[in-house]
């Protein structure tokens, strides 16, 4: 596990700096996906998805619970300090808090939220989460609101000019297809077939974020799902 999140971060971290090097000036980033990049919008729902408390944040620089599902920084953390670095942007905020409006939209947003899979079923336990569909009628909102703050074309430019990470998959395999024994998905697809549905759909995600403006996306493959500590504890 260790070394498959090591290998991740080195790959985003480099694609990252590819993208940096030809910016000289700060540049929008904007996150989708699960628990794996949420960085607090759930904090602000009511779910059973939370990470509000310990362990989670342990390792944080304040010790304390962040809405992470992590204990200490997030993969979006540590691209967010890489462009902190390189080009001066700040660390994104979660879509949901009130802290972000003025100035601090220009910097992006975290429209994550954990749970939620490719398909709309997954992580249906959870309740109340921001499924990936919702995730892109917010980015909607995102821009009408950055619109009303700088104009249409700046919002346009500052779109299509930001770093956009999408994780997804990893949750429509743990929190449906595997999540009970004959699973209304694993009797409805084998798992080879079940993987070309999941691409089939992920595409028209895609499609639907590149229709929204979003040209510079960095797409991460789901990790190696038998350390993923939900099924650790069942093993």
């Amino acid at each position: 596990m260790d070394r498959f999140l090591v290998s991740w971060l080195n790959v985003g971290l480099v694609i990252t700096l590819s993208f940096i090097s030809t910016q000289s000036e700060a540049r929008a980033f904007l996150v989708f996906g699960d628990s794996l990049v949420d960085n607090g919008n759930n904090d602000y729902l009511i779910t059973t998805a939370r990470a509000d408390s310990y362990p989670y944040g342990i390792d944080y620089p304040t010790h304390r619970p962040t809405g992470r599902f992590s204990n200490g920084l997030s993969i979006p953390d540590i691209i967010s300090w890489v462009l902190r670095e390189q080009i001066g942007s700040e660390p994104t905020l979660p879509y949901l808090s009130p802290l972000l409006h003025g100035e601090r939209l220009l910097v992006g947003a975290n429209f994550a939220s954990a749970g939620i899979g490719i398909l709309n079923d997954t992580g249906f336990q959870f309740l109340n989460i921001i499924r990936i569909f919702k995730q892109l009628e917010f980015f909607q909102q995102y821009q009408q609101r950055l619109t009303a703050h700088i104009g249409a074309e700046q919002t346009q430019r500052l779109v299509n000019e930001a770093l956009v990470l999408i994780t997804l998959g990893g949750n429509d395999f743990v929190n449906n297809y595997y999540l009970v024994p004959f699973s209304a998905r694993s009797r409805q697809f084998s798992l080879p077939d079940y993987v070309v549905y999941l691409i089939s759909e992920y595409r028209k995600i895609l499609q639907r974020l590149y229709d929204l403006g979003a040209r510079r996306v960095l797409v991460t493959t789901t990790g190696p799902m038998g350390c993923v500590p939900a099924e650790l504890a069942i093993a």
